[in-house]
């Protein structure tokens, strides 16, 4: 047995669905036929905006992929490459040495390779404005020829792999 409050409410209800049924004009078989084809006109275009945004979002993480795929090599390859530069920088005074002439050859090959993976070093001079994004301080000291936040020498070089940076210069702030 219901009670009168469960059958007020099935009343309440089921005069809402008949007034709504009334509400809606009654379609022909060939307006429910335009609505639904309407609708599913609609869903296949979402459907292939979708696709198109998922092959556009593969493609550039491909892209990416393959780009950055060696970030990791040619990361543990930079302190080898510092090594290099001191060993090139000692080696100067004896520029004329069959070792300095094939050191040289070296140094060339490896500025060729990085270049060919598209990394650059971060062009840096005494007295420009230090960046914490693109530089590591490592120490900080007084100087009277150059003013507060600026650079006074680089430690070490830093460098960027297209428009991202994989290691920050060493500076004397």
């Amino acid at each position: 047995a219901k009670s009168a409050e469960q059958v007020n409410d099935e009343i309440e209800k089921e005069l809402e669905e008949a007034a709504a049924e009334e509400a809606k004009p009654e379609l022909s078989r060939e307006e429910e036929l335009e609505i639904e084809v309407a609708e599913l006109k609609n869903k296949l275009l979402r459907s292939i905006a979708d696709l198109e945004n998922y092959r556009k979002r593969s493609a550039r993480e491909k892209a990416d992929s393959i780009r950055f795929g060696n970030q990791r090599l040619i990361e543990d390859l930079l302190p080898v490459i510092d090594n290099f530069g001191m060993g090139m920088q000692a080696s100067e005074q004896d520029s004329g040495s069959m070792i300095y002439m094939g050191m040289q050859m070296v140094q060339k090959q490896l500025d060729g390779f990085l270049e060919s993976q598209g990394v650059k070093v971060v062009q840096l001079k005494a007295s420009e404005v230090f960046d914490p994004k693109q530089h590591d301080a490592m120490s900080q000291e007084e100087s009277e020829e150059f003013e507060e936040g600026q650079i006074i020498r680089v430690m070490r070089k830093g460098y960027m792999m297209g428009d991202r940076l994989i290691r920050p210069a060493n500076v004397v702030v």
